[in-house]
């Protein structure tokens, strides 16, 4: 391998490396850009080739824009609030009632409107859910990041990876179900079952439940319509084959036209609660992976595709879904869906072994906080409200949650076929 490989694995890695790792609590953003900037400095990356890997997440910054736009509109105009007293009152004082309530929203929200959406649009109203409580707030938090990932193969729009994974190979509705459903089933009781248990200690007692009726305005209505009618505009673009991006930045950009106009707010005052970082992280992360492919991973990949093509169904769906899953969570599932979508599309891999690395870079990311970009934006949200979530901490629920969901749903689709 020439030199100048084996300086862009070196800087690549130590980028990502340092975004998971966070030295001095300094953003991800500063440590995957500075990484991007470097490779272009000393030319290991041409401009050109930069500008294309930029432009190549073009569909995955305007789905963030829109769905982080609906969410700030939401949070202005009260809609977590409402929904978190909604959530008390259901709950009638239980801790394990509310946390089952907020795992079957998660579920409902990443089946049809992403995992990202997940973190992004529920997380805050689980904070406000549980601020209103006073209810100890991890274990309704994990619920946000480890459901945006256990249901995101549910659907194909469940997970912007997916699309990345089948690319153009994406199967019909039918086919995709049929393929997925036992995982996917599996994947979201397990994980239940899992974490409820890992939580059992912080669930025992009741909950604050004396909370007033929630009052929801008009705008907050609107705004509340509005992510079901963002949600609408994913299924129709999905079914219809198209990137998501578009109609989710164009559905939302509407619905806070239509809120701005009614209240005459300036929508600037919006966007000044939106973490824009998020935009050139992912950025970063593009220019990384083709830096990196560049440089060999490409190959090495289909090298390790073709091999494991000989190898027992089975054996080779659980290598690939473990080996998948691990790498997700040492380089973040981002960069490793992408190298994965071109070497299952360079290899002409189909079937059981697609299926599996699919699994892996979906369910995989469970075992570090880290491990995915929905986690990450998770992160941030939490942040806001000066909340850490320490990668140990997170690791030890993800060794209780990830490894036995990923071995059944791996099995799950690997018996199917």
């Amino acid at each position: 391998m020439p030199s100048s490989h084996l300086v862009i694995w070196a800087i690549s890695f130590v980028s990502i490396a340092l975004m998971l790792l966070r030295p001095r609590r300094i953003s991800e953003v500063w440590w995957v850009c500075g990484g991007a900037i470097i490779l272009i400095l000393f030319h290991l990356i041409s401009l050109a080739t930069a500008w294309h890997a930029i432009a190549e997440g073009t569909d995955v910054y305007l789905f963030l824009t829109g769905m982080m736009l609906l969410a700030q509109l939401a949070q202005t105009h009260g809609v977590f609030d409402w929904l978190a007293t909604v959530a008390i009152q259901k709950a009638k004082g239980s801790r394990t009632r509310l946390f089952a309530l907020i795992y079957g929203v998660g579920t409902i929200v990443t089946i049809f409107m992403s995992n990202d959406a997940t973190a992004v649009v529920l997380t805050p109203a689980v904070l406000a859910a549980v601020k209103k409580s006073k209810a100890e707030p991890l274990p309704y938090l994990f619920i946000c990041a480890f459901i945006a990932n256990a249901a995101s193969f549910v659907l194909p729009i469940s997970n912007p990876a997916n699309l990345v994974v089948f690319h153009q190979g994406m199967p019909p509705l039918g086919k995709w179900l049929q393929t997925f459903v036992a995982a996917s089933l599996l994947s979201v009781l397990v994980t239940y079952a899992a974490l409820r248990w890992y939580c059992r200690r912080e669930l025992e007692g009741n909950i604050e439940s004396n909370i007033r009726d929630g009052h929801l305005s008009d705008s907050g209505k609107l705004a509340f319509a509005g992510i079901g009618f963002v949600a609408v505009a994913l299924i129709v673009a999905s079914a219809l084959g198209k990137d998501l991006g578009l109609p989710t930045c164009a559905a939302s950009f509407l619905v806070t036209l239509v809120i701005c106009l009614r209240e005459r707010a300036n929508p600037l005052n919006l966007a000044k609660g939106i973490s824009w970082s998020v935009l050139p992280l992912v950025a970063g992360l593009f220019i990384l992976v083709e830096a990196v492919n560049n440089a060999g991973a490409l190959h090495l990949s289909q090298m390790l595709l073709h091999s494991l093509q000989s190898w027992n169904a089975t054996a080779a769906a659980l290598t690939v879904s473990f080996g998948v899953g691990v790498g997700a969570n040492l380089i973040n599932n981002l960069p490793l869906g992408l190298i994965a979508g071109a070497s299952v599309r360079e290899a002409h891999i189909a079937g059981v072994l697609r299926n599996a690395i699919l699994i892996g870079v979906d369910l995989g990311p469970n075992l570090s906080v880290t491990g995915s970009l929905a986690t990450i934006l998770w992160l941030i949200e939490i942040r806001k409200k000066d909340l850490h979530v320490s990668a140990w901490t997170f690791l030890k629920a993800g060794i209780v949650v990830m490894p036995l969901t990923l071995l059944l749903a791996t099995l799950a689709i690997a018996v199917i076929g």
